[in-house]
């Protein structure tokens, strides 16, 4: 245990980083302080009712909520970043936030704020997503507190966006028309590299108060990093046609058709790849000594964590879960507004084990259990609108957690052989939601599928219509696709528990 006893502050503890800095943090013997904004994502993991840890629910634009995380602790981690679909200028979020940080270490007397930044040469070429990262570390710093910054290039790990993107245009892509960033040199680093060194700052003094460059030794370009992701997945080598054409806009919108990425995390990301990201100092290496890993073991073991279904986060599951609780049953009406409902239920002669066990694997590839060719179709319309489609599966097949992606939805809720709540991200005219409740009965269980729906203007009663009459198609399709999955024998056809519009 550290003599210390006050904890360490970990912001944006549910975001990619922050999620595995956690519990090496309590493996360390550190106490913890994590701030978020849905803790219950953090509260299901098997860390999360560590005796060290504490939780605290906090938004980095309330300033008042941050200043009371900040009390009492020793240091911080500024792990917040607004780069997400739901922000329309993250920039100008980020540059809030950081203000609010400062203002709260200082008053808390920390004795340092650690940062995680991105590396790249200040200057007028510098994308607006690196320049923004510069922005809050400059901001950061007109605080009393001292700030130790760690600037990276492409984090190499599986479920980082970054990975995901190179994983997913080399894997669908034999061939491919790419920009002249494709030839960019950067040097890269693995994540399990960068939680070593975030880790070990705390104690490293001889640091603090330095902006400090992290990554492997190897400088490549993104050519060559395809190059060995094809190498190191078995794949066929790539053919790779550089061309000067390709704006960041354009490769945005490519890589939000081939990639799960969405564009509005993509573009800032592919505008940053124009800008070479070399570490121009190695203090940090001498300081905390570590194995570095090469590009292409970090790649495999990347690959490894996919293969054996044990992502520990991913880029998807960052963000504050969706507030749906205006929908929620035994509400029907919030604001004089309208929901409207399709509520099913279908009787098995099963355990709530077997049950649940079907109903926990729904999308990814096991799909949907009926006419996986419609969601497929939804699937596309809504990644030609913007939204996320299908593509984004889900981080483990068996297994989830409030706020896990599952393909264009996103776990709300989950009470083991009990209850499933989902909450749709597709581009909607509305606020769509859907629960699976299991019921004990005398037989078995009754599994009860509620839909809810509350319309935005007249699109979302249009909708609402429009869809309507495939519910007695896929709803009874899945629930009856659930019972045969469970291998329960249905003692009655689907039917309806309560319809109409409230």
């Amino acid at each position: 245990m550290k003599e210390d006893t006050r904890p360490i502050l970990v912001t944006g503890a549910t975001g990619y980083v922050g999620r595995r800095l956690l519990p090496l943090l309590l493996e360390r013997g550190y106490r913890v302080r994590a701030a978020a904004r849905s803790l219950e994502k953090l509260q299901s993991r098997p860390w999360g009712n560590h005796p060290s840890l504490e939780l605290v629910r906090v938004d980095a634009l309330d300033k008042e909520a941050l200043r009371r995380a900040a009390a009492g602790c020793r240091a911080a981690y500024w792990l917040v970043h607004s780069m997400n679909p739901q922000s329309h200028d993250f920039a100008a979020t980020d540059r809030q936030a950081a203000r609010h940080m400062i203002a709260a270490a200082d008053a808390a007397g920390l004795e340092q704020i650690i940062y995680l930044t991105g590396l790249g040469e200040e200057d007028v070429s510098l994308s607006h997503h690196l320049r923004s990262r510069a922005e809050v570390e400059t901001i950061l710093r007109t605080g009393k507190t001292p700030v130790t910054s760690l600037r990276a290039a492409m984090i190499i790990g599986s479920g980082s966006a970054s990975f995901e993107i190179l994983r997913y245009l080399v894997e669908r892509l034999p061939v491919m028309i790419a920009p002249r960033w494709v030839d960019t040199p950067c040097q890269p680093v693995a994540i399990r590299n960068v939680l070593v060194y975030l880790a070990g700052v705390l104690e490293a003094s001889e640091l603090q108060g330095f902006s400090l460059d992290i990554g492997q030794e190897q400088v490549l370009t993104y050519r060559q990093l395809m190059d060995l992701y094809a190498q190191e997945a078995g794949l066929t080598p790539r053919l790779i046609i550089g061309v000067p054409v390709l704006t960041p806009r354009l490769s945005s919108y490519w890589i939000h058709l081939v990639t799960p990425v969405p564009a509005s995390i993509a573009r800032p990301l592919a505008e940053g790849l124009r800008n070479t990201v070399i570490c121009r100092d190695d203090r940090i290496r001498h300081a905390i000594p570590q194995p570095l890993l090469s590009c292409r073991q970090a790649i495999h073991l990347a690959l490894q964590k996919h293969k054996d279904l044990s992502v520990d986060s991913h880029w998807s599951d960052a963000g504050k879960l969706p507030d749906v609780e205006r929908i929620q049953p035994g509400e029907p009406v919030w604001a004089g507004g309208t929901v409207y409902r399709d509520d099913r239920a279908i009787q098995l002669s099963a355990s709530s084990e077997e049950v649940w066990e079907a109903v926990v694997r729904l999308g990814g590839q096991t799909g949907w259990y009926y006419a996986n060719w419609l969601w497929k179709i939804r699937g596309w319309m809504d990644r030609l609108l913007g939204g996320v489609g299908l593509s984004r599966g889900r981080r483990d097949p068996d297994d989830l957690h409030p706020g896990d992606a599952l393909d264009f939805w996103r776990v709300l809720e989950v009470v083991p052989q009990q209850k499933l709540v989902l909450a749709s991200e597709m581009i909607l005219p509305g606020e769509a939601m859907l629960t699976f409740d299991l019921v004990p009965r005398d037989q078995g269980i009754e599994l009860q599928q509620r839909a809810r729906f509350f319309p935005r203007g007249i699109l979302g009663l249009l909708y609402w219509a429009s869809v309507t009459p495939l519910h007695n198609l896929v709803f009874d399709g899945m629930l009856k696709g659930i019972g045969q999955a469970s291998h329960a024998i249905s003692s009655s056809e689907p039917f309806r528990i309560k319809e109409g519009i409230h």
